[in-house]
């Protein structure tokens, strides 16, 4: 399972990402200052470390240059925006950089995508009978294949990428079909039907209320 270490001295935003990246699948340990920080790294072994610039103790810029010669990917979460700040965690060596406050969705795919460069990322994912290969774009059921189109795969990894978080219809839309969500538009509930009906995940794939679909894994 993939470790990630959660670093920031709030205490609600630690147990906001550790909720919603467990519920995703990945195995959290959340830590508020970056004295601590440096000693769980020391103690164990992570994936990925979600590290918040302003810590007490020792920073985040300080927390990277021990993490660097390391060679753990590192997303930097800070609610310093301005360019400088951004620029200097990237020349630490960062691999990415998420200005507060942030969406979860977001959060998930840029944790994804990160560890994706780094040949981390779940290969397959299994729900059920159910088993997709990222890498391969191959979906079988109960070990027979399972016929996709594009759109109905990039919305299939797009839940399986934020399993057990509601994803709003707007996101949905955006990200698979690259364009803005209109209020009366079908695509996506009929996708979302055809998706049900050839992977019988008509008890995992729900609607959520005022909201849009959660896979429930």
């Amino acid at each position: 399972m993939i470790r990630i270490l959660i670093v920031d001295d709030e205490k609600p935003i630690c147990d906001l990402i550790d909720l919603n990246l467990s519920a995703a699948g990945y195995y959290c340990v959340a830590v508020q200052d970056g004295i601590k920080a440096i000693e769980a790294i020391e103690k164990d072994n992570f994936d990925l470390v979600l590290l918040d610039i302003m810590l007490p103790g020792v920073d985040g810029y300080d927390v990277m240059e021990y993490i660097r010669p390391l060679k753990i990917p590192v997303i930097f979460i800070s609610a310093k925006h301005e360019v400088r700040d951004r620029v200097k965690g990237l020349k630490l060596g960062a691999d990415d950089y998420l200005v507060k406050p942030f969406e979860v969705v977001e959060l998930v795919a840029r944790v994804e995508a990160v560890l994706r460069r780094y040949n981390k990322a779940e290969k397959q994912v299994t729900i059920g009978d159910v088993v997709v290969d990222v890498e391969a774009r191959r979906v079988t059921k109960a070990g027979r294949s399972v016929v996709l189109t594009n759109k109905e795969f990039e919305l299939l990894l797009l839940f399986v990428e934020n399993k057990n978080v509601a994803l709003f219809r707007e996101t949905l839309y955006e990200k698979v079909w690259e364009g803005e969500y209109f209020a009366d538009s079908r695509t996506l509930d009929l996708h979302v039907q055809r998706l049900r009906k050839k992977l019988g995940l008509e008890q995992n794939l729900v609607a959520v209320y005022k909201v849009g679909y959660r896979l429930e894994v």
